[in-house]
């Protein structure tokens, strides 16, 4: 399909028509990623990379550690 390089704003922008979008499960406002390839423009839709728990602790530095957070009393047989 051959379509137009539009400007808006101060940046240059590319319509999607509405079939390709419903393919590819985007709309309005949905992250994509950007890439260049071979001299070609690729779009697909952002994937959210869920972090585990030991990547998480990965990143804990002393730095970057924070105190206990107090949230009340004991109300039980908690340490």
């Amino acid at each position: 399909m051959n379509t137009k390089i539009q400007k808006w704003g101060n940046s240059l922008a590319l319509r999607i028509p509405s079939g390709f979008a419903k393919s590819m499960h985007i709309a309005n406002g949905a992250a994509v990623d950007v890439s260049l390839k071979n001299n070609k423009l690729i779009i697909a839709p952002s994937v959210e990379k869920k972090m585990l728990l030991e990547e998480m602790l990965e990143k804990v530095t002393p730095k970057n550690i924070h105190a206990e957070i107090k949230s009340g009393h004991a109300v039980g047989k908690e340490l």
